[in-house]
């Protein structure tokens, strides 16, 4: 027999759990459907989140999961949310196995998953390593190291700006980017390097990294490389429900408004996918309003 919620929350991380939260702490029912594919796993440690700094993102997961979980109303099942669609008193989701469940409301929080550049293999056995994409994620562990930024889209400029802040820095501009006369004086001045040959290889044990070796032969000393990959939205859900999403400048972003709202009434988007700025702690905030937000339009809907 399927069972019906007041509000399906799918994906069981940072945004998904503060969202599922509010909603249990409302005596609302609550089904949490996680796939357990985070985009932040490939990260031993959690930094810049309050209170949580230095632990790993699992077990800041694994110990709100449990907190969550003490609340009579929420149910937790895990597996992949394949499909969704609206019905007449809300939503409908089925998993990958085959099983589904309603309800009257519905929150997106499944994230987003990095595109790292195919052409430069050795990417990903060192991404969240040595491998990096956030410096105020991850600068602070790799602070007074030889340090790069691959440029990946005209963004990296402003990636290149920031990075000295940690080290000194090599910006590889791979032939993407062509700085102006104005960009190339604001990097000298920040003492970045600019490095115009590609990068051809990674050197070093994986998932550290000694050097970058270029195509004409030279290799760069090196000890972390920043690369602001593209992004994809994890999950088709948003896209199967008929969400307004927009081209960010990473990637594709889901409409939202204030609350979270999409453009599709009852349905509330998340975390990664609905904004352009991640980090654990926007997450987070933007869960608690999507579950504030959706319980709120329960009540005004009775």
């Amino acid at each position: 027999m399927q069972e019906h919620y007041d509000v399906i929350v799918v994906g069981g991380s940072f945004a998904g759990l503060s969202a599922a939260m509010q909603l249990a702490r409302a005596r609302r029912r609550v089904r949490l459907i996680d796939a357990g594919q985070p985009r932040n796993r490939f990260a031993s440690h959690a930094h810049g989140f309050f209170g949580q700094d230095g632990i790993s993102p699992s077990e800041v997961v694994a110990a709100a999961t449990r907190q969550l979980l003490q609340y009579p109303t929420v149910s937790l099942v895990k597996g992949e949310a394949k499909r969704a669609h609206s019905v007449a008193d809300g939503f409908e989701v089925e998993l990958a196995d085959g099983s589904d469940a309603r309800a009257r409301r519905l929150i997106l929080a499944t994230g987003i998953r990095d595109e790292l550049p195919e052409a430069l293999p050795g990417l990903v056995p060192r991404w969240g390593v040595s491998v990096l994409h956030c410096p105020y994620c991850h600068g602070y562990e790799v602070r007074d190291r030889r340090l790069g930024v691959l440029a990946t889209h005209p963004l990296s400029f402003h990636q290149a700006m920031l990075i000295p802040d940690w080290g000194p820095t090599t910006w590889f501009t791979q032939g993407i980017v062509v700085p102006t006369e104005q960009e190339a004086a604001q990097l000298r001045a920040r003492g970045v390097t600019i490095e115009t040959t590609p990068v051809a290889e990674i050197l070093g044990d994986a998932p550290g990294m000694s050097a970058l070796r270029l195509i004409d032969g030279r290799e760069v000393p090196l000890d972390a490389l920043f690369v602001g990959a593209r992004t994809e939205l994890a999950s088709d859900l948003a896209r199967q429900l008929g969400c307004a999403i927009d081209e960010g400048p990473l990637g594709p972003v889901v409409r939202v408004g204030e609350w979270k709202e999409s453009s599709v009434p009852g349905v509330y988007v998340a975390g990664d996918a609905s904004t352009a700025m991640t980090n654990a702690t926007f997450a987070s905030a933007s869960g608690v309003a999507a579950g504030v937000a959706a319980h709120r339009s329960l009540i005004f809907a009775d």
